[in-house]
């Protein structure tokens, strides 16, 4: 039985993945490593691929058809239908047997990637939903903010959680001064949170401030959700937000916040106990992280 869906995403190409419980590992799609791999995006010719694939493989006896098993993916249309997978050493194999000097540096991606502090983090992420660590009254706080940065990057960094000393920039912009941060803070906390503006508003100035180190973004979009799960009852789906949209709002809102709330408000939805939806909302937000290449 499967229960947890993920998404991963190399080169802006998505790569499904569910957990399968009986086995207690995560098995991912095969079309979506062969559209990776070779950077199509085209279902039927990747499906094509494989299909060629799959019988010269099987004609080799090769073990990758064996360990191939058939499980529910979501689809682009929310729906879960059945499709190829293979588990982390399946998915070794298969870029292996694919003729393509672009499938070793897929193989390094995803190798790697879940060591990274970032994948770490991730799965830290993942589990963040059932901490139930975050108080009502504690939302829209810096403490609250704090304490999401400290369980995503404990362990990770040694500033985890806590408030920054330094300056800090970022492709140009300067985020609040350090000698300037406390007081911020302090009226960032006191801002209202009564009604979608304010609470974007809300966002915007601590998106400015950037109270940590590294890790803002990551930390600040949970905290953004929270706030709009307990006064608004709705959160935001975000797998209905462009990242390169999202990036580029972001970065206008430093002097005007009307993009970045045109982008938000159509993707809110009412569905605040929807734990897949706050899952692909976490690869979402870390995808938004990832560098172009």
């Amino acid at each position: 039985m499967s229960t947890k869906q993920s998404i991963r995403f190399y080169k802006d190409c998505k790569v499904r993945a569910v957990w399968n419980d009986e086995q207690n590992k995560w098995f991912f799609s095969v079309l979506d490593i062969i559209g990776a791999i070779n950077e199509q995006e085209d279902y039927q010719k990747n499906r094509n691929y494989w299909k060629y694939l799959k019988a010269k493989l099987k004609k080799e006896q090769s073990e990758l058809v064996s360990v191939t098993t058939q499980l529910k993916l979501l689809a682009p249309d929310g729906k879960r239908r059945m499709a190829d997978a293979v588990d982390h050493e399946g998915v070794i194999k298969l870029a292996k047997s694919v003729p393509n000097n672009k499938a070793m540096a897929f193989l390094d991606w995803f190798t790697y990637s879940d060591n990274s502090i970032d994948g770490q983090s991730r799965k830290k992420a993942y589990t963040f939903w059932e901490s139930n660590m975050i108080s009502d009254a504690e939302v829209g706080t810096v403490k609250a903010l704090q304490k999401i940065h400290a369980y995503l990057f404990g362990g990770l960094y040694d500033f985890a959680g806590k408030i920054r000393t330094k300056t800090i920039w970022k492709d140009g912009t300067l985020f609040c001064r350090a000698e300037y941060l406390q007081h911020n803070l302090e009226q960032i906390e006191l801002m209202p949170e009564s009604t979608f503006d304010e609470i974007v508003d809300k966002y915007v100035e601590m998106n400015i401030a950037h109270p940590f180190m590294e890790g803002n973004g990551r930390s600040t979009r949970i905290w953004l959700d929270l706030i709009f799960k307990k006064n608004l009852k709705l959160c935001v789906d975000w797998s209905r937000i462009d990242k390169k949209a999202y990036l580029t709002a972001m970065h206008a809102s430093t002097t005007d916040a009307k993009y970045i709330k045109a982008l938000l408000k159509p993707a809110l939805t009412d569905k605040i106990n929807d734990r897949e939806l706050f899952m692909k909302g976490i690869d979402y937000s870390y995808y938004y992280e990832q560098l172009e290449n």
